[in-house]
């Protein structure tokens, strides 16, 4: 048996808009520059790519990208520095709740253990 903890953040509504995809969106917009080209990298359509970005602003209330146009390719786009706290703080939020949650799995996987030393002894 293996536990599968999955953390989200939803809006009042309980609409998903920020989990480790988000996360991974961002960093892949640090590592590649553009929008595009992190979706591209990360196998998602841009269309979703730019929805999960502009879901995650509107609950934040700060940008998490700065969108620069220019250049021959028209694109581009970098993390702001919101954005880059945001990271670091979900990232250690994240490590810490499946920490605990870790701990309190422990715990049960050995309240199980016992139930089964119980069966074992012919004893319910």
């Amino acid at each position: 048996m293996e536990l599968k903890v999955k953390i989200y953040l939803t809006d009042d509504e309980g609409v998903k808009f920020m989990g480790i995809g988000v996360i991974w969106l961002l960093e892949e917009i640090e590592r590649a520059g553009s929008l595009r080209k992190a979706a591209m990298n990360l196998g998602i359509s841009y269309t979703k790519s730019y929805a999960m970005l502009s879901r995650a602003e509107e609950n934040l209330s700060f940008p998490l990208v700065e969108r620069r146009r220019g250049g021959s390719s028209h694109e581009g786009a970098v993390l702001t520095e919101q954005a880059k706290e945001f990271i670091k703080l979900y990232r250690a939020f994240q490590s810490k709740a499946k920490e605990r949650v870790a701990k309190e799995y422990e715990d049960f996987a050995a309240s199980l253990s016992c139930l089964h030393k119980e069966n074992d002894d012919g004893q319910i």
